[in-house]
């Protein structure tokens, strides 16, 4: 992809979506000693980015392929913006979703009008059963990273950043199956190739990192998570896979704990209500803060659906 490609996506879906914010954040820049900006993607419609790729993909099925209806997997957030994007075009979406899907996310899915499926105790059984449904009954898939469409959607982030703000030195952006980095490495490197993209990801399911590590799709095992939505593995054959191999510079791990105190603070000290997933690159600053002294950084929030519940834990942390 080159960068005009992104220029064409945001003029496809930009009715459809926000422009989120790219708002400092006092309380990281000084544990930081940076400068660190944050990209509220957690204010988008639907409440995550998933809009962005998830419309993109579907503004260019053909009138056939919307007639037959789509299908889809996902942990939450990429189901509510095929919910989105299905109900404003007016087609039909079956949606798969696995057990440890959060009650917020499911009651959100359902409010679409989308006919949801709870399959499997993690994404990658979601996954099988929703391409079982696209074999048997020719419903295109959706997938919430695989897709090049779908990508380009999510790069719309990184445009928006660098526009915002052109002399940022790193972007920090959180990694399950890689559109999302895949689609913000491309975007930010087509404007600056100077700057560093680092993907963060949680200790419990570091699949993309393992996998750029050996150089090959792994298959690892996984443990329970608050960074739900970036849990699970990658299918053979992503194209997210050799992205991330292109276009990102480092990975970070981060522990749960951190995770979950890095969504207490969002919410005391930033009130931004964030989910787990979207708060990871907030966790990276707060366990390494002096890779960070002196430089410009962009932090991508990913999303904001979260239980009640886990913001009360995570308002016990501080």
């Amino acid at each position: 992809m080159e960068l005009k490609d992104f220029y064409s996506v945001r003029r496809r879906i930009g009715r459809l979506i926000r422009e989120t914010p790219l708002e400092r954040s006092p309380f990281l820049s000084d544990h930081s000693g940076g400068e660190i900006w944050l990209k509220l993607e957690n204010q988008q419609i639907t409440g995550s980015f998933k809009a962005r790729g998830a419309l993109n993909k579907l503004l260019q099925l053909s009138e056939e392929e919307r007639g037959r209806g789509i299908v889809a997997a996902s942990s939450g957030n990429h189901a509510q913006g095929v919910g989105y994007a299905a109900r404003m075009l007016g087609i039909v979406a079956t949606i798969v979703v696995p057990s440890n899907t959060p009650k917020v996310k499911l009651e959100a899915i359902r409010r679409f009008g989308v006919e949801l499926v709870v399959r499997g105790d993690e994404y990658m059984e979601a996954e099988r059963l929703a391409r079982r449904i696209e074999r048997e009954e020719g419903k295109p898939f959706i997938s919430g990273y695989n897709d090049l469409d779908v990508v380009a959607g999510q790069g719309t982030v990184g445009l928006e950043m660098m526009e915002a703000m052109p002399d940022l030195d790193v972007v920090l952006v959180p990694v399950g199956g890689g559109g999302l980095i895949s689609g913000v490495g491309c975007a930010v490197k087509s404007i600056d190739p100077g700057v560093e993209v680092v993907g963060v990801q949680s200790v419990a399911s570091p699949v993309m990192c393992e996998s750029v590590r050996q150089g090959r799709i792994v298959d690892i095992e996984l443990w329970e998570s608050v960074a739900e939505g970036l849990h699970g593995g990658i299918e053979e054959g992503a194209i997210t896979f050799e992205m991330c191999q292109r276009y990102v510079d480092e990975f970070m791990l981060v522990q749960d704990e951190t995770i979950v105190r890095s969504m207490g603070l969002m919410l005391s000290r930033q009130h931004q209500v964030v989910e787990g997933s979207g708060a990871v690159g907030v966790a990276a600053i707060m366990e390494n803060p002096d890779k960070f002294s002196d430089r410009v950084v962009g932090v991508v929030i990913s999303g904001g659906n979260v239980d009640t519940e886990l913001v009360k834990r995570a308002l016990n942390t501080i």
